[in-house]
């Protein structure tokens, strides 16, 4: 792991030898005091070794290796459910490592250590035949719970967090749950409007509790926030939600840029990415957040009398199953819907149509705060497409040269030969057009998606409904939105009609 940016940090050394020393025998805790005295390269060059040769291996060695995998899939990748064969996600155990969570974790550097048959609890049916524990091993425990998704389960070293062994994404009952999660946001369009007049009232409530929940609710849907539950100082990276912010995450301005009643917001939200924004609030949410963050010192809560199952029990009186995050969902696909509906234009070509797609998902990305760092390879694929480009362009020019020649030659022969060279010119440079447009679009494309995640809203927040009856309504393929692997998870919507509406 030498290469990876995590070792540099001092969390992880001095976690990574703490853990170690517990390994070394006597004499060589006698030895190692000093990690900084210790140098790894050796080893470290001789598995980037090993991973070059892999990289060089032949073409025929290679496809040997993937029918090896192919064959391992077919034993271990499928199970039985209900009489069908449904793919397992992850059938493969994750090795022992070294942990790094995601951002500032202060258990990073933590050994993960090797997970044995022993500590895996298998459920599979009453009368199925029990997988066989590796050859000296016994499974934990073996049961048949068909009130449960997993078909394996475990708990981790580290942080003591439940893993699981699943059903692949495109199975029939995970299509089923996903299907379930767009209906209850689509059933919250019907009350929505009443829930937004509530908070509204409430912002004036003599009980405190109820102005806390309302102004949480008010940044839950406008900002897509997520609730954010209370964390144990030490054993994760401190990252909040809407319900955990704290005085040091939000400046208020009663005036900033020409605005009135401005709130700052900037924390780090989960995977430990940045949360930062300015908007400008209703006079009452202003003076609200002026009066919860009133004698409190930076630490404290801003919604100390609020918690995220408190705020779900009182959304659950307004709709079965209706939770924070359901909002999320909402927002986003309600969102593309909208965005769809104004940049897309039916006489557009198909690169510009898009162009237009990814422009909403865009849209839905920044209101979920999905980004990113900008990819390592973000300038030389850039660079290519530039290239491409240029390319491109001069071969039209070429063309452009030779159309001009074949009309002359025409226009002096006038016979069936010279119409048919003359016509096929402008075909060449018509197709030469049409992928300029393309590699442009692709350019704008790559530029504005730069320090945006487009995938996560894509998969997890925006109802696929949507995108199939844009694809259908206005001739996209669905291919040129979703990949082969989404297009089996999304199976139970590829039948949506043009006119579906969310």
């Amino acid at each position: 792991m030498l290469h990876q940016e995590y070792t540099t940090k001092e969390v992880f050394q001095n976690n990574f030898f703490n853990d170690w020393r517990k390994e070394m025998t006597e004499e060589e805790r006698e030895l190692i005091k000093h990690l900084d005295k210790c140098d790894f390269t050796e080893i470290h060059r001789h598995f980037m070794d090993k991973a070059a040769a892999r990289k060089a291996l032949p073409r025929e060695e290679k496809q040997k290796l993937k029918e090896e995998a192919k064959k391992l899939q077919q034993e271990f990748g499928y199970c039985i459910l209900d009489g069908q064969r449904e793919k397992i996600s992850n059938f493969k155990m994750e090795p022992p490592g070294l942990f790094c969570g995601r951002g500032n974790h202060p258990k990073m550097g933590m050994l993960k250590r090797r997970i044995r048959p022993e500590d895996v609890t298998i459920n599979c049916g009453r009368d199925a035949k029990i997988p066989e524990p590796p050859a000296g091993h016994q499974w934990k425990e073996v049961r048949s719970d068909n009130t449960v998704m997993w078909l394996a389960t475990w708990t981790e070293s580290v942080q003591n967090s439940v893993k699981y062994i699943t059903l692949n994404p495109s199975s029939k009952l995970k299509g089923q749950r996903d299907q379930q999660k767009y209906e209850a946001a689509r059933r919250l369009k019907g009350v929505v409007g009443e829930i937004r007049s509530q908070y509204r009232a409430d912002w004036t409530s003599p009980d405190v509790k109820k102005r806390q929940r309302a102004v949480a609710l008010y940044f839950i849907d406008k900002l897509a926030l997520r609730a954010g539950n209370r964390k144990e100082e030490g054993e994760t990276a401190d990252t909040v939600g809407c319900c955990s912010l704290r005085v040091e995450h939000v400046q208020l301005h009663a005036q900033a840029n020409g605005c009135k009643y401005v709130v700052e917001l900037d924390f780090l939200g989960k995977d430990s990415i940045s949360y930062s924004n300015r908007m400008s609030v209703e006079k009452p949410v202003f003076e609200n957040l002026q009066l919860f963050m009133k004698n409190k010192s930076p630490g404290d809560h801003v919604f100390d009398k609020l918690t995220t199952s408190s705020l779900n029990k009182h959304l659950q009186a307004w709709m079965d199953g209706l939770t924070a995050k359901v909002f999320r969902t909402y927002n986003a696909s309600i969102t593309l819907q909208k965005q769809l509906q104004a940049l897309t234009h039916a006489n557009d070509s198909q690169a510009s149509k898009i162009l237009a797609y990814n422009r909403a998902n865009r849209a839905v990305a920044v209101l979920c705060n999905h980004q990113r760092a900008a990819p390592r390879t973000f300038m030389k694929s850039l660079q290519t497409l530039h290239a491409k480009i240029e390319a491109k362009k001069a071969q039209a020019a070429e063309v452009q040269v030779e159309l001009v020649k074949a009309k002359a030659n025409h226009l002096t022969r006038g016979d069936s030969k010279s119409r048919r060279l003359l016509q096929k010119q402008w075909q060449r440079l018509q197709k030469l057009e049409e992928q300029l447009i393309q590699l442009s679009a692709q350019v704008k494309d790559k530029e504005e998606n730069k320090h945006v995640v487009l995938g996560t809203s894509k998969l997890s927040y925006l109802d696929p409904r949507i995108s199939i009856a844009w694809c259908k309504k206005f001739g996209v393929p669905v291919e040129k939105v979703y990949t082969k692997t989404q297009r089996e998870k999304f199976t139970w919507a590829l039948d949506t009609a043009e006119d579906f509406e969310f």
